[in-house]
């Protein structure tokens, strides 16, 4: 191998390690910006959830949800027929 040709080489060698860092920094900032993306999408998550828990504590305690009144009803119901079948 000639001066040139061992020259060349290294030269071709550099510009690919050069190329490769340059793929690795680009590959390392998008997941830096992935993972700011994920830890973003986590909090407006939580902040629904949060809301959502806020405002269903929020209609329990302004008025008596569908499932208690159905409840209400049926304890009614079922003291009805326990008078009936008690009196009969």
């Amino acid at each position: 191998m000639t001066d040139q040709e061992l020259q060349q080489l290294v030269a071709s060698n550099a510009r690919t390690i050069q190329a490769m860092l340059e793929q690795q920094e680009t590959t390392r900032l998008r997941h830096e910006e992935q993972m700011n993306e994920i830890r973003q999408a986590m909090l407006r998550l939580a902040r629904v959830e949060e809301g959502l828990v806020n405002m269903m504590v929020s209609i329990d305690e302004d008025r008596p949800t569908v499932l208690r009144k159905l409840t209400s009803i049926e304890n009614k119901v079922d003291r009805i027929l326990e008078k009936e079948n008690g009196v009969g």
